[in-house]
């Protein structure tokens, strides 16, 4: 039986693909940037849904005898369309999947044995006995709860695992797993929620000090600041080069990113807002790499400029690991500074928290508390952060 569509049917089946491609590009942020778009891959999302459109709209229009050829001939098209587009969603590029260590002669580094913490000018008013609280955390946080551990410990003699730092997704695993009493990071990723969810553990998030998400470049990019906007634009692959930005003669970005589960990496996942995040793209030459962190790849030099951009947190880049080579970018005009952290005019400025499994209670609450008083909040700002109070 000849099957037989009303063009009233069709086109409102029409409007309907149509009105589905409009918000999806809308969502993916294309129909609001496609001006700046200007590289390849970074079309490749919006040339695919384009064509998935065009192929159902073509479908709901084309005879019925011809519909079943145009079918496989559209359906084979648009399945090596996104066999091309698998590198730019999944990558087989470029991609910093380790941690590299803090130099040696950091004294900021866990290991060192000069750690640099900040002390109060008379014994804190708390003084715990044992069981002392377990801690761990973010490595940019260590001096700061290694700060708390001297003040308030002080009288008692502290085991090798007492106070410890493993990095953030390492310490949101110690703590869901009960290994430790308290872990001092920045908030959790989606992907750590659902574990923590998955393992049955109640997260408590204590927020107990500020800090600010920062963009580095190399010290002689002439960009002094970007808008959000245009960082989101960067990190979904609409833009890869620099002439897009102004700088004509920066050539391609190369833009680092951060393992998943690190707090840095969470950061600008929380700035995509839900944007996918688009895989890094091959570096033009392999010794690019180098042997440091994030905050030494970024000052790297190709063809005589420093293309690359990165991001961190605003102690970890200025105080504990800095880079002399780099400069941190202002943000919809807003450099971060202790200023604009406190009063919330930087856009990207976070609360950093003491989570727990499960309410504090005995010396983890006492802990907890003393961090909260004003001896506790003056140790954090001694230490180069902003307190919450």
């Amino acid at each position: 039986m000849k099957r037989y569509i009303p063009p009233a049917v069709k086109s409102i089946l029409t409007v309907i693909i149509a009105g589905l491609c409009i918000g999806v590009a809308g969502k993916l942020e294309y129909r609001q940037q496609l001006a700046y778009v200007d590289n390849l891959i970074g079309w490749a999302p919006f040339v695919l849904l384009l064509g998935i459109t065009v192929m159902l709209i073509t479908l709901v229009w084309k005879p019925h005898k011809t519909r079943m050829t145009w079918t496989i001939v559209l359906s084979v098209l648009t399945v090596l369309w996104g066999v091309l587009l698998v590198p730019a969603v999944t990558g087989n590029w470029y991609s910093l999947a380790k941690e590299f260590p803090l130099a040696e002669q950091s004294p900021y580094a866990p290991a060192a044995d000069n750690i640099q913490t900040a002390q109060l000018p008379k014994p804190a008013a708390l003084a715990l006995a044992a069981p002392l609280p377990k801690l761990d955390g973010a490595t940019a946080l260590y001096p700061v709860y290694m700060s708390f551990a001297n003040a308030v410990y002080a009288n008692v003699e502290m085991a090798e695992d007492t106070v410890v730092c493993t990095n953030t997704p390492n310490a949101y695993r110690s703590v869901m797993q009960g290994a430790c009493d308290i872990i001092f990071v920045a908030g959790p990723s989606q992907q750590q929620k659902r574990t923590a969810e998955e393992m049955g553990a109640e997260l408590v998030y204590t927020p107990i000090g500020k800090e600010a998400f920062v963009f580095l470049v190399g010290k002689s990019n002439p960009i002094s600041g970007l808008t959000q906007q245009q960082l989101k634009n960067i990190y979904s692959g609409k833009t890869a080069h620099w002439t897009t930005l102004g700088w004509q003669a920066g050539g391609d970005i190369i833009a680092f990113q951060r393992p998943e589960g690190s707090g840095s990496q969470t950061g600008l996942q929380n700035m995509m807002g839900g944007l996918p995040i688009q895989k890094p793209r091959p570096l033009p030459d392999s010794g690019l790499l180098g042997q440091g962190s994030m905050m030494q790849q970024v000052s790297v030099e190709w063809q005589g400029v420093q293309p690359a951009i990165g991001y961190s947190y605003r102690y970890y880049a200025n105080t504990m690991y800095p880079n002399a080579d780099t400069k941190l970018l202002a943000i919809d005009g807003v450099y971060p500074s202790k200023e604009t952290i406190r009063d919330g005019s930087y856009p990207f400025s976070a609360n950093f928290y003491a989570v727990t499994n499960g309410q504090p209670t005995g010396n983890v609450k006492a802990l907890l508390d003393w961090i909260l008083s004003e001896e506790g909040q003056c140790l954090i700002e001694q230490v180069g952060y902003v307190p919450i109070r």
